[in-house]
């Protein structure tokens, strides 16, 4: 979007609408994100069937030394997840210093090697759990050799909020919408950031009450209207449509919450796991009341799906927002089930 010519050579994208790729510093006009497919390299663009761009010209981008070593280095760190990726590994492998590796390659993206390496871990990660693997194999086969590690390396990238919501949230403006959905009235709030908050209940005066509670110390502002788009995929997914797992979230959690958050998001629409599956699906058997705590703890109803976490006998079990209403998302569900699902 900031059309830096330093990107030029280290990615390609191509416009589904026009046929045509550029290299980042094209001076033409933006496209629609929703046309835009990118590429490590222009044979990959042409091999997909688009022809250069006759004002930018990414087929006549001359040789960078330096874009050669950044795009080596990102090839490098793709192929080796599971493997050793420091400084010192990844400069004998590429015959440069660790020094100048680090320098040139942080010059070039504005990045180190280091948080390339946690960001594609991470969408590995994420990629394993839409398959529907479990996350102690996604999490293995993203290269994360611990739990501990996941969370050391990526909580920022997790979507989580920052250590001062532990205290009220001091100093955050945080905004928020109240509309009526098929379980009552539902408030949806967020930060710069992301959404921190959908909840259910019976009025706007008690959803406003909670909200304030929550954040003690915050800036709380009542915003309908540039909540809208946040507030109208929630209520798409109400509806039956797509199952908004790419909703960015801001919000507070322990390691062992996230870890089963990031679960409970991989558990496809219409199903259930029971509270001792889940503890075994996240690698930690005997941690079944400590998943009931994380699910009544979830401040985000939908977006991390609590109410598909059930009893080992069938019933219900608890809900933040009360069992009427998790029944009968749990019915919706059921009845669309084979509609749209996680994209």
């Amino acid at each position: 979007m900031g059309r830096d010519s330093r990107m030029d050579g280290l990615f390609f994208y191509g416009v589904a609408s026009t046929g045509v790729y550029c290299r980042p510093s094209c001076p033409s006009r933006r496209p629609r994100r929703a046309n835009v497919v990118f590429f490590s390299n222009r044979e990959l663009a042409e091999r997909a069937g688009f022809r250069p761009c006759l004002r930018c010209r990414p087929d006549k981008l001359g040789t960078n030394p330096h874009a050669e070593l950044v795009s080596s280095v990102c090839r490098h760190i793709e192929s080796n997840l599971d493997g050793p990726l420091t400084l010192g590994v990844l400069g004998r492998r590429l015959g440069v210093s660790p020094f100048s590796l680090q320098r040139t390659f942080k010059s070039m993206t504005g990045i180190t090697p280091r948080a390339y390496a946690d960001a594609r871990r991470l969408e590995a990660m994420k990629a394993g759990l839409r398959r529907g693997e479990s996350v102690t194999r996604a999490m293995v086969d993203a290269g994360y050799s611990s739990s501990s590690r996941l969370y050391e390396r990526s909580g920022a990238q997790l979507g989580m909020a920052p250590l001062q919501y532990r205290s009220g949230a001091p100093g955050i403006m945080i905004r928020y919408a109240v509309t009526d959905s098929p379980l009552g009235k539902l408030l949806v709030a967020g930060t710069e950031v992301g959404v921190c908050a959908i909840q259910f209940g019976e009025s706007r005066a008690v959803l406003e009450k909670t909200i304030r509670a929550e954040y003690t110390r915050a800036h709380l502002e009542y915003d309908p209207q540039s909540l809208e788009p946040w507030v109208r995929r929630v209520l798409d997914q109400l509806g039956g449509g797509q199952v908004q797992s790419d909703l960015p979230l801001d919000i507070r959690a322990t390691a062992f919450q996230r870890l089963v958050w990031e679960h409970l998001r991989s558990i496809p629409r219409g199903r259930t796991e029971s509270y001792s599956e889940v503890a075994r699906n996240v690698g930690r058997p005997r941690a079944a009341r400590a998943v009931a705590r994380a699910c009544a703890s979830n401040p985000v109803a939908l977006a991390i799906p609590c109410h598909r976490v059930v009893r080992g006998d069938g019933e219900p079990g608890g809900y933040r927002w009360g069992i009427r209403r998790k029944k009968l998302l749990l019915e919706m569900e059921l009845r669309n089930r084979g509609g749209p699902q996680e994209g």
